[in-house]
């Protein structure tokens, strides 16, 4: 299976909320980015929005 391609962006935030990132993402032993991308990832599968999972749905019918 070849790796997911990654690709980088720019992202302004505020700094309490960058702090508060940080602490949740090294109580869960992430890096910051980590831990971006883990939110991401779940709030896309909860919206319905992630292809994989769609993906996976579809088979099923």
């Amino acid at each position: 299976m070849a790796p997911r391609e990654k690709k980088s962006f720019v992202l302004r935030i505020d700094a309490a909320a960058y702090e508060a990132l940080e602490r949740w993402a090294a109580d869960e032993f992430r890096s910051v980015n980590g831990q971006l991308e883990w939110l991401l990832a779940k709030a896309l599968r909860e919206a319905g929005r992630d292809k994989k999972l769609r993906e996976k749905r579809d088979d099923k019918k």
